[in-house]
């Protein structure tokens, strides 16, 4: 059986391709860098003999969601795994921000995974068993200041996991949604985030490796939310018991003070 993961060339994507590798999931892997993703693929066939496919593409641009479903059809009609982990956020004041790269962010961490995951759901309910991964954020479960927009796309996407989950409940495929929090990646460098941000996150990061094993161990359950790590476990479930209005005072007062 296949499973295709998006965004799959570094980070938490590239550790999740290596952790269904490991549990015999042959890999579908696109990406923008080829080659990373030739790297990757060279290590999944050295630690464990899977097969990967590789397709290099920008998943931002027009058309990329039906790119890649025709792509993942012509490889294997044995998909059984859709991990939407491409995505990135952008820190700054929304005023200040360029709309056009803010739009861009929004087409890749909503409109990409929905219409991904529409054109692939006739293929997953094919397998006896299928699972869809989604990889949001604990910045899902609150507004944040000067990540207003990523966080916003983050709640879109776990909103959105819950209610297409349900509605597969007697299907063969299960969806799941996984929300970490700060990870060792590229994602501050990529957000725009100063390296006193940067210092004060990597005192509190999980490793992509551990929220991967988390993450797919989670899919594989069936369970319908994942927040790796006892800490974000914590701070995701205190934002539906404290107001709002303090929730997002501390959010400022983490993010907006380095700005």
């Amino acid at each position: 059986m296949y499973a295709l993961v998006t965004g799959a060339s570094r980070g938490i994507g590239r550790a999740i391709a290596l952790q269904l590798a490991r549990r015999g999931y042959d890999l579908l892997l696109v990406a923008r860098s080829e080659d990373l993703l030739t790297a990757l693929a060279e290590e999944l066939s050295q630690k464990h003999q899977r097969q990967a496919r590789l397709l290099a593409l920008d998943l931002a641009a027009p058309g990329a969601a039906e790119t890649v479903s025709t792509w993942a059809t012509q490889q294997t009609d044995q998909l059984a795994v859709l991990v939407n982990n491409a995505g990135y956020g952008l820190w700054g004041r929304f005023e200040q921000l360029s709309l056009s790269e803010q739009q861009n962010m929004l087409q890749l961490n909503m409109a990409l995974p929905v219409a991904l995951t529409h054109a692939l759901l006739p293929t997953l309910h094919k397998a006896p068993k299928a699972y869809i991964l989604n990889v949001a954020s604990t910045a899902a479960y609150q507004a944040v200041p000067s990540l207003s927009l990523y966080a916003a796309s983050k709640a879109f996407l776990l909103s959105f996991s819950r209610g297409l989950r349900y509605e597969l409940k007697t299907s063969n495929i299960s969806v799941t949604c996984l929300s970490p929090g700060a990870t060792t990646t590229s994602f501050a460098d990529r957000a725009g985030m100063g390296a006193e941000l940067q210092a004060t996150a990597n005192k509190v990061s999980m490793t992509p490796e551990a929220v991967a094993e988390a993450a797919v161990t989670g899919l594989l359950a069936g369970e319908a939310e994942i927040i790796p790590g006892v800490l974000n476990k914590v701070s995701a479930g205190l934002t539906s018991v404290v107001p709002k209005g303090i929730v997002e005072k501390i959010a400022a007062g983490i993010y907006e003070k380095y700005l």
